[in-house]
């Protein structure tokens, strides 16, 4: 089975910047910068263990080719 790491890439920024951003720009619109400090730990628990998992699969499928 070919695995799409690239999509995997794209998804584990997302949870762990991507959706920081968002809420930066949603604190700055309201005011209420609990919701940057909400989304940092929420980002950081989605985040962090998506992009070990993708790295994990990049370095299995990277040997795999050699």
């Amino acid at each position: 089975m070919k695995q799409n790491l690239r999509l995997a890439w794209i998804a584990s920024w997302f949870a762990l910047v991507g959706q920081l951003g968002f809420f930066i720009g949603v604190s700055l619109f309201t005011g209420d910068w609990r919701y940057v400090m909400w989304s940092f730990i929420v980002s950081m628990m989605a985040g962090v263990p998506s992009m070990i998992r993708t790295w994990q699969e990049q370095k299995k499928a990277d040997t795999q080719k050699v």
